[in-house]
C-alpha cells in the first residue's frame, strides 16, 4: 500500500500482507518490492474494480513459493 504527499513523492509503502513498513528515502522505495495494479473486466465477478497492492520480497518469496507453476524468471542485463 503506497502513500504519497501532497506533491506526488511517495511518502511510504507497506507491504499489504505483513504490514511492514519499507524503506523509503526522499521518495524512493530503498528495498525489494512488488506493486500489483490490476483493472478487473467483464468476466469477473469484480467487474469495474481496480485492485492495488504491493508485497515486500520476503511475501512475494513465500507467495511464489505456494505457486504449481513458478512465474517465469529472465535475467535483465541492462539496467536503466
Amino acid at each position: 500500500m503506497k502513500k504519497y504527499k501532497s506533491n506526488g513523492v511517495l511518502e511510504t509503502v507497506i507491504c499489504n500482507h505483513c504490514g511492514k513498513k519499507m524503506v523509503v528515502e526522499r521518495g524512493i522505495l530503498r528495498e525489494g518490492a512488488i506493486s500489483m495494479d490490476h483493472a478487473w473486466d467483464y468476466f469477473s465477478e469484480k467487474d469495474g474494480e481496480v485492485h492495488h497492492w504491493d508485497l515486500c520480497e520476503e511475501c512475494y518469496d513465500r507467495l511464489v513459493g505456494s505457486f504449481r507453476i513458478a512465474p517465469e524468471i529472465e535475467e535483465r542485463v541492462e539496467f536503466i
